[in-house]
């Protein structure tokens, strides 16, 4: 899978178009926009959302079933991202998205640049040719092209919502898999959070009867550097954040990404009432 440099991209260095991240908006009815005017009270963000890969990096080595497990991308995610999003508008006072357009193994934007695992060369049982032994010049070409850009894109929509009065609450959306390094993961929704806990404690309090197996931290904490985006773009401006992974499995279609949203809108509306202290700003 491929994909070409979007319009208007630029060159930062030889080889390397820029690939921000790709914005969608919901207004406060939760009817689709190109764009609006207001600012939102929430923020989703799918750093995950891609198995694409494009030039010059179409060629990692992996063969396109590698592209499509769980090691190149986060199945189910957009499309969770986009139904709650559109629940949520509404209640929230709009609702944007701000999602990757490239695979996670070109270069994990939910990894700090020093981290090895914001290229891997290696992700559970399959090597990443192309990112093996990868010189700091390379490393900086991807980081330029691909990891500044998209969370420049976050920070300008954040900094947007923060100028026109809004304190949006930000959620990343991301899927799991039941297995991992053999072992078995009997969690089904889980609950992240990095130094603020208030918004992960609200929503597990509000998900209480739901009939998914919920917890926080699990399948991964904050020890894990899973929460760099939160702690990037959510913590500094005290925004309520939360990181939400859900098992891959009961994501694993359309129809079942609408029916998880619809499961969690009504838990996530309440855990953001909650948190703001103001009730429900539908119409």
């Amino acid at each position: 899978m491929s994909l070409t440099a979007p319009n208007g991209a630029q060159d930062h260095r030889p080889g390397a178009s820029a690939w921000p991240g790709t914005i969608e908006c919901w207004s406060a009815p939760g009817e689709r926009r190109g764009d609006q005017a207001a600012a939102p009270g929430l923020i989703l963000i799918c750093e995950h959302a891609s198995n694409a890969v494009a030039r010059p990096w179409e060629d990692l080595g992996v063969e396109a079933d590698v592209l499509a497990d769980h090691v190149g991308w986060d199945a189910g995610a957009l499309g969770l991202a986009r139904a709650l999003a559109e629940r949520l508008a509404d209640c929230c006072g709009g609702a944007e998205l701000v999602h990757a357009p490239l695979s996670r193994l070109i270069y994990d934007l939910n990894r700090s640049p020093e981290r090895p695992g914001a290229i891997p060369d290696r992700v559970e049982r399959h090597d990443i040719p192309a990112n093996r032994l990868l010189p700091a010049e390379a490393r900086l070409e991807r980081t330029d092209a691909i990891y500044l850009p998209f969370h420049a894109t976050v920070h300008a929509r954040t900094a947007r919502a923060l100028a026109l009065g809004e304190r949006p609450v930000m959620l990343t959306i991301h899927s799991f898999t039941q297995q991992w390094l053999g072992t078995v993961r009997d969690v089904e929704f889980g609950i992240i959070h990095d130094d603020d806990s208030a918004l992960a404690e609200a929503i597990l309090a509000a998900s209480a009867g739901i009939g998914l197996v919920t917890r926080i931290n699990e399948p991964y904490s904050a020890a894990d550097h899973v929460t760099h985006t939160l702690r990037l773009q959510a913590l500094p401006y005290g925004l309520p954040n939360a990181m939400l992974e859900l098992r891959r499995d009961l994501i694993s279609s359309p129809s079942a990404e609408s029916a998880m949203a619809d499961r969690l809108a009504p838990v996530l509306a309440t855990a953001i009432a909650n948190i703001k202290g103001d009730p429900c700003r539908g119409s």
